[in-house]
């Protein structure tokens, strides 16, 4: 059983989400997903917070149909903006190479390149980011290869890539 637990006034909701009852309560230090097992709250919240999408290799090809052996190997398809390209990092080598303690730290002060939402990871409740870790931890299958490393603006990517620069019409006024 997985409830979500979240700072409010007194109210307790029930809903159904793919067979999982989800729980709303207060609890006071914050929302965090609460689960039979941290592994089981972790594997939620990389599902609903879309680690796969870009950290699962043809997750979103798949219509979520990847085989869970393969979560979280990292990303081969570069994002390219105006910070250069970044792709998304081999989670199951990460955890491998830092402790639990380690990995809340870098989830709770990391500022890094875009498009890793660094802002609502940062925010995350502290129970969430050891979640992640176990689960990615605990996931079977081979943990995969690094991603290709970051590249500076103005170099182009030998690899696949998103190109997400904002391209204007000629004549239309600059976004302020």
């Amino acid at each position: 059983m997985i409830r979500l637990m979240v700072a409010g006034a007194g109210v307790l909701a029930l809903a159904a989400c793919d067979g999982l009852e989800v729980k709303t309560s207060v609890q006071g230090e914050g929302a965090q997903v609460v689960a039979d097992s941290a592994i089981e709250a972790g594997r939620y919240l990389v599902v609903v917070g879309g680690c796969n999408d870009c950290h699962t290799p043809g997750y979103i090809q798949s219509g979520g149909k990847t085989p869970e052996a393969e979560w979280l190997t990292g990303g081969r398809t570069g994002y390219n903006g105006p910070w250069g390209t970044t792709y998304a990092h081999n989670l199951r080598l990460t955890t491998a190479n830092m402790t639990e303690d380690a990995w809340v730290e870098m989830l709770s002060t990391r500022k890094a390149l875009p498009i890793m939402p660094w802002p609502s990871v940062n925010a995350m409740h502290e129970a969430d980011k050891r979640a992640i870790y176990r689960y990615i931890r605990s996931l079977p299958g081979e943990p995969g290869t690094p991603a290709p490393t970051a590249l500076p603006p103005g170099q182009t990517p030998t690899t696949p890539y998103e190109d997400l620069n904002l391209k204007m019409p000629a004549g239309a006024p600059a976004p302020n």
